[in-house]
């Protein structure tokens, strides 16, 4: 993803969850995806997704078991 993309999407799940400190960091190696993390934890993956020129983005978060507990 672009820059200008990754920082847009880092706004509005700012603004979405009312959090400051997640932030989306470009991937090494993809264009096409950026992970989300809070503070320093990796918590999901965005995916750019373009279609028939829509654009839209797909957050994907795996909740793990053991961290319900």
């Amino acid at each position: 993803m672009k820059p200008d993309e990754i920082k847009k999407l880092t706004q509005y799940l700012r603004t979405k969850f009312q959090l400051g400190n997640i932030e989306v960091r470009k991937r090494p190696q993809k264009t096409d995806s950026a992970e989300v993390y809070i503070g320093d934890e990796f918590i999901g993956v965005i995916f750019r997704d373009e279609e028939d020129g829509e654009l839209s983005y797909n957050f994907s978060m795996a909740i793990l078991e053991f961290d319900l507990e």
